[in-house]
Parts: C-alpha cells; sequence; structure tokens
C-alpha cells in the first residue's frame, strides 16, 4: 500500500463476518485527483489551526487537580478497606477489583502526564508521572519509549509494538510465522483474547523491570527505578501486613487479573481490526493517525471508562490534548475529515468489540484450516 492508495482503503479483508456482522464501513472513498504531501502537511496544519483557535490544547489545571486528588482518594479509600475487613474475604475480592479500577485510572494520569497534557514544564509532567510509577509499579521511561513509537506509526508492522504481541497475531503472516504455545493460542485467539488480557498488568509490569534491567534510555537513571521498587515493596508489604498470605495472594491475583482486561478492553478498541500498514508504505500524518484509529461513542459514563482514550482519532491527532477537551475537539476534527474526504470512523462500546474479535478471527482462520 503506498501513498496514493490511502484514499481506497478497505478494511472488509481485516474485519470478518465469522461473528455474524457486517465489515467495518468506513472505506472506500477515493480522491478526485492525486492530493501531493504538502497538500496534506498544510491540511493538518490548517486542523490544527481550527482546535487551537477553539482552545482546545490549553492547559486545564482544575480539571487534573481533581483528577489527581480523586485518584489519590480512591487509592487511600483502598487501602482503608483492607484495613477495616482484613478479615472477609468477600470484601477484600470486591476491594481488589476497586484497586484494579484505581490502577487503570492512575495509568490513564500516567498516559496524559507522559503526553505532557497536564502542566507547560515537562519537569511537572514528569512528577505526575513518576508517582504513577510509584504507586503502581509500572516503569515510565519503558512505557513513554513504547508508547511514543507506537503514537509516531500506529498498527505500522515491524514498528508499532503494540501490534508484535507474542501470543496475538494482527496479520496472516503474523499467524503463519507462530510456533509452540503463540500458534495454539493464535489458532483460537478470538475466543481466548479477553482471558489473555489478564496477563496485560503482568506484561506491563515485568516488561518495565526488563528495560530496568537492560538500562536502556531512562530520564532519571536513579530516581525513577527506586521509585518503582520502592512502590513495589510498599504494594507487596501493605497487602501481606493486613491480608496475610493466602488473602493478600487472592487479593493480588483479582487484583492484577481484573486490572488487565480492563486495561486491555481499553486499549483494544482504539486500533484493533483497523487498517495495518507494511514497514515500507509511507502516509502523512494525518491520514495515518485518522485511518488506522477508531473512536468508541462518548457518554459520561464511556468517558469515564476509557479514560478519554475513547477519542482516539483525535487524540492521535493531538497527544498533547487535554482529556476533557478531546469530545469537543471531536466536532472539529469530524467535520473537517468529512470536508476533506478522508474517512472517519465511530462506533459503539458492543459493536467495537465485535469488531475485534471478528478481526481475530479471521486473522487466524488460516491455522484452522485442514491442509489438503
Amino acid at each position: 500500500m503506498n501513498l496514493r492508495e490511502i484514499d481506497t482503503i478497505s478494511t472488509d479483508n481485516l474485519i470478518g463476518s465469522a461473528f455474524g456482522f457486517a465489515a467495518n464501513p468506513i472505506v472506500e472513498v477515493e480522491s478526485a485527483e492525486p492530493v501531493t504531501n504538502k497538500e496534506r502537511d498544510r491540511d493538518y496544519l490548517e486542523l490544527k489551526r481550527r482546535v487551537t483557535q477553539a482552545g482546545l490544547l490549553d492547559r486545564q489545571y482544575f480539571y487534573y487537580a481533581w483528577k489527581i486528588l480523586s485518584v489519590v482518594g480512591m487509592v487511600a479509600a483502598s487501602i482503608a478497606v483492607m484495613v477495616l475487613f482484613s478479615s472477609t474475604l468477600w470484601v477484600q475480592m470486591v476491594n481488589a477489583a476497586f484497586l484494579a479500577l484505581t490502577f487503570t485510572n492512575l495509568g490513564f494520569l500516567g498516559h496524559d502526564s507522559g503526553h505532557r497534557q497536564m502542566f507547560k514544564k515537562v519537569r511537572h509532567n514528569d512528577w505526575v508521572l513518576l508517582g504513577v510509577g510509584f504507586l503502581t509499579g509500572m516503569t515510565p521511561s519503558w512505557w513513554q519509549d513504547k508508547h511514543n513509537t507506537h503514537h509516531r506509526a500506529p498498527n505500522q508492522i515491524d514498528v508499532d509494538g503494540d501490534i508484535e504481541v507474542s501470543l496475538f497475531a494482527f496479520t496472516e503472516e503474523q499467524a503463519s510465522t507462530m510456533r509452540g504455545i503463540g500458534r495454539l493460542t493464535v489458532r483460537y485467539q478470538a475466543f481466548l483474547f479477553y482471558p489473555l488480557l489478564m496477563l496485560t498488568a503482568l506484561s506491563l509490569l515485568f516488561g518495565g523491570i526488563a528495560y530496568q534491567i537492560r538500562k536502556e534510555r531512562m530520564r532519571y537513571p536513579i530516581t525513577e527505578p527506586v521509585l518503582v521498587v520502592a512502590g513495589l515493596a510498599s504494594y507487596l508489604a501493605v497487602i501481606f501486613f493486613f491480608l496475610g498470605p493466602w488473602y493478600g495472594a487472592a487479593f493480588i491475583a483479582v487484583h492484577r487479573a481484573l486490572g488487565g482486561i480492563y486495561m486491555g478492553s481499553v486499549f483494544a478498541p482504539n486500533h484493533k481490526g483497523m487498517p495495518i500498514l507494511e514497514k515500507e508504505d509511507e502516509m502523512d500524518f494525518l491520514h495515518q493517525q485518522v485511518l488506522t484509529a477508531r473512536d468508541v461513542q462518548g457518554s459520561p459514563i464511556a468517558d469515564f471508562w476509557y479514560g478519554g482514550l475513547n477519542y482516539q482519532i483525535e487524540h492521535h491527532l493531538f497527544p498533547n490534548m487535554p482529556r476533557n477537551n478531546l469530545k469537543r475537539s471531536q466536532v472539529i476534527v469530524r467535520d473537517f475529515c468529512t470536508e476533506k474526504g478522508i474517512p472517519y470512523y465511530e462506533t459503539g462500546v458492543w459493536q467495537s468489540h465485535k469488531e475485534i474479535l471478528g478481526f481475530l478471527h479471521e486473522v487466524s482462520r488460516p491455522l484452522r484450516q485442514k491442509k489438503a
């Protein structure tokens, strides 16, 4: 696929009918005449001008002060329940689920600060990111490195690490190269997708630890690992001190499993099942960010649940836009895409997951077909 072909991208070959629904309908938009890169660069600059003029890139200090205080309050509430009801197992299992919600919301704060959405000064955003690293045990530098690469080239093979996962395949070529346990999981990946998401939190945790051991790029090479290790030690100490070994182990298992499902189910609709690009494909920024992303229809509940990431197209176009402005920017971005003939896709929560499962099922079909 090259730049001239981008306006006729089709996802029909990606999202199958295995789960009884129509393929993603965002495609088959043809340009009347070829458009140059310079013209497309000007398009993005014009869109950015409109968004900036609307004040949507302005910092939202009161909003983020409230978000930080509320999420820290959620952490404190979980610890209080752990202390006050330490001998009641069912209460602690509910508390573990609540902490899964809390940790994912901490992750949203880390995500926003990593994109410099909160403050103008880099170090102030870094303080929040380091605090999130301490509370969750996730390595900020590793996540930032991985996530920034994803933003530069979403859904691009051999570039975007989010589509290079050992237990899943996102192209038929990836599926055909799988071996061992990976081949088995990919064969039935549409059915195993949600159970395997339970490993997401652990994958993020150990991925960061491996990054630190390799001593790769870290903005704070001493402070960061010290905070992460101290945070993990505190997490384990508090849980086992108040709950004991058996309740503590059950608490951690439920917390990490549900946290993984929550995080994975929030991240997956962003790009899974949308067009995938070859490594050598060249595409302008505006088209790549819009065509490889999917918005999920917003509501007060959805916006909270997804941490604003349901406005994925807008977030990818303007990563430093404060979370609470993404919904307002959607009207501007959607109208602009219509004006320029750029396919813009938004769907509901359930439909997005049906599309993801259909896509995963279709990609893995060759592994389920009997050889002649």
